[in-house]
């Protein structure tokens, strides 16, 4: 999903995406694997790439992973990129809309595989761009329903909240502007919770806002990496 930045940033900097356990070719999730578990693994790729500290992002529930990265290994991270994220649904949403998000898992869990559509509603302020419509589609094949089982289910039950005052690396909000998921009030209550951190609001872009303007994503990025090189 991090396409556009992959080759747009390589210019200037090193980019490094990860397949995270029970994603890609990553094997599966093993038992009890928790969210400190992929906080624990994510350090290890840093580390086995030689780039800490590292500027790190995280979109959506990545952005809840990088949290946990940061709250175990601060070592590792020169700056945070937190882009559409929450600090766990239990951190961010009311619990009526966490209620509902979870039981909107459970029916889409229970789909048969034939109609199984990892697909979220309001991913996209817009029609899903159609120049990564076949990236979009190899990601939705590649999703494992027990995988994501267990990432919503960890997601609907973190709070990171209390992380957030103690957070001291410059921190990036990238958030789009008609996000429906994470709306910009969460990206509010963050830049309240985190000391000296900066919002960026893209206009048009929905939750996946990355690809939905990456021309602008991408700059707020360079800007912001350059700034804390």
């Amino acid at each position: 999903m991090w396409q556009p930045q992959l080759t747009g940033l390589a210019d200037e900097f090193t980019v490094v995406a990860w397949d995270e356990p029970g994603a890609g070719r990553s094997s599966d999730l093993p038992a009890g694997f928790g969210l400190p578990d992929f906080a624990h693994c994510l350090a290890a790729v840093i580390e086995a790439v030689g780039l800490g500290p590292a500027h790190v992002a995280g979109l959506s529930w990545g952005g809840t992973v990088v949290l946990e990265l940061y709250r175990h290994h601060p070592e590792l991270v020169r700056t945070l990129l937190l882009v559409d994220t929450y600090a766990g649904w239990k951190g961010s949403l009311a619990p009526e809309e966490v209620a509902a998000r979870v039981e909107g898992a459970k029916r889409m869990l229970a789909e048969p595989p034939e109609k199984f559509d990892p697909r979220l509603p309001g991913l996209f302020a817009g029609a899903p761009p159609a120049a990564f419509a076949s990236l979009l589609d190899d990601m939705a094949r590649d999703v494992r329903p027990e995988s994501l089982r267990a990432q919503l289910s960890m997601m609907a039950e973190a709070d990171e909240r209390d992380l957030l005052p103690h957070i001291a690396v410059p921190t990036l909000l990238l958030w789009g502007e008609l996000d429906v998921r994470s709306p910009l009030a969460v990206a509010r209550a963050f830049q309240e919770a985190i000391p000296g951190s900066d919002l960026v609001v893209l206009p048009g872009a929905g939750h996946i806002s990355n690809l939905e303007t990456p021309e602008r994503f991408s700059s707020a990025v360079r800007e912001f990496c350059r700034g804390h090189a």
